[in-house]
């Protein structure tokens, strides 16, 4: 196996469990390594993390798949795999359609699996997973004795792993628009054309649990693409449903969908653009007890942020801005001196590390009390130096330490500079 060493202080984040090395994270490896080879992984002191596929031209550098230092990666390890990941589906209770693999959950990064009884498609997202396709083809046909599987690769993601984008069959030709059965109804999907894979067999749970809810509910359901979450609610008892795609191809199997259970006296579907709909009934007040909400993606890469930000922008340019609700904060008793100043508010959040403080910051600023201070503490920083490089809340970015100095600026009692914060505004 080809060895590769990462960056010091690097390992810590893959050995607390997470499966990607990105590409700028690895210190030494060798200059013949090609996309696509099996590579064994060690950190800066040359322990050993895991072995895994390798792509140099992805930003996600190496994907892993074990963890296990004895265990080689060949034909039998993939069809493992799959064999465990279709054991755990039928323990909790899947016996027909599922998602049977679920990349990184199953331990085998990049490929998705979906069971729609004998049917199959499978996307492989990772180049070295691609390279397995054979493998995985055959693997399913020996685990299930079926030649209905089909390839839905029709995905940009791939152009990032340097793959194209292609669809098609894996064996046998079949009739790819087939009906299957979930939570007792019935649904139709077109494996070849629909979304995805041809059906969201991954929200089957979710469609499940508004069960409760909808019961002699009046519901709406917006961007409701074929129909399932709104088939489900009329079954579960829904005085009326109504569902709003801007696909007439879409909403056209959503009423066959309804048709087949026999709602389509209950549930209706309309081909509207729903953000406008949603509008225009917005000024007139008009309601439901149930909303179901899916709309699509405005970005999916940070290369189109401000795209997507400039629609946002234009479409709440669009509609008089709601009434301003009274946001109260109160500062909660924390033992930590830095948290005694009565013009500070302490904040926490869980899920900051993929921002930039200025960002964070700004955030806290509109929403903390009068809009006009704010501060995120922490200690988990020994010394502001420490903090350095790190991709987190506290992160100083390039100008901040050239400058020498921390963000804190001094203020809210930050003598040690182990807060980042910021000033009140004036």
């Amino acid at each position: 196996m080809i060895p590769v060493i990462l960056k010091k202080r690097i390992g810590n984040r893959v050995e607390n469990g997470h499966p990607w090395i990105f590409a700028n994270e690895i210190a030494e490896t060798e200059e013949t390594v090609k996309a696509g080879d099996i590579v064994t992984v060690f950190n800066g002191e040359k322990k050993f993390l895991g072995r895994g596929f390798i792509n140099p031209q992805s930003q996600i550098a190496i994907r892993l798949l074990t963890r296990n230092e004895k265990e080689e990666i060949n034909e039998q390890f993939i069809r493992h795999r799959i064999a465990k990941a279709w054991a755990y589906r039928k323990k909790i209770g899947y016996t027909d359609n599922c998602r049977l693999v679920f990349g990184e959950a199953d331990e085998l990064p990049g490929l998705i699996i979906d069971k729609f009884g004998d049917h199959f498609v499978i996307q492989t997202l990772a180049l070295g997973m691609d390279l397995w396709k054979l493998v995985i083809t055959n693997s399913l046909k020996e685990l299930f004795g079926s030649e209905k599987i089909y390839e839905r690769n029709d995905v940009p993601v791939r152009e990032l792993e340097g793959l194209p984008q292609q669809k098609g069959f894996l064996a046998a030709p079949f009739d790819t628009r087939i009906q299957f059965r979930e939570n007792g109804l019935i649904f139709e999907a077109d494996l070849e054309n629909g979304q995805k894979t041809g059906y969201f067999l991954d929200q089957q749970d979710n469609r499940r649990a508004i069960r409760n809810i909808v019961k002699n509910a009046e519901v709406l359901g917006a961007f409701c693409y074929t129909g399932s979450f709104e088939v489900h609610a009329g079954h579960y008892g829904a005085k009326s449903v109504l569902g709003l795609d801007i696909s007439e191809q879409a909403v056209a199997q959503a009423r066959k969908n309804a048709e087949l259970n026999g709602l389509e006296n209950t549930v209706r579907f309309e081909a509207v653009n729903a953000f406008d709909v949603l509008k225009k009934w917005s000024r007139e007040g008009k309601q439901f007890d149930v909303v179901m909400l899916d709309p699509p993606a405005f970005t999916k890469s940070r290369e189109t942020i401000q795209k997507a930000a400039a629609l946002r922008r234009q479409r709440a340019a669009e509609e008089p801005p709601p009434p301003r609700a009274r946001v109260r904060t109160k500062t909660p008793k924390v033992k930590s001196p830095k948290a005694k100043s009565p013009r500070c508010q302490t904040v926490s959040s869980g899920c900051t590390t993929s921002f930039q403080p200025r960002i964070i910051a700004s955030s806290i600023s509109r929403t903390s009390e009068n809009g006009r201070r704010a501060s995120a503490m922490t200690r988990a920083w020994p010394k502001c130096v420490s903090a350095v490089n790190q991709t987190s809340l506290m992160t100083h970015g390039p100008t901040q330490r050239r400058q020498g100095r921390c963000l804190c600026r001094g203020v809210s009692g930050c003598p040690d500079h182990t807060v980042f914060s910021m000033p009140p505004s004036t």
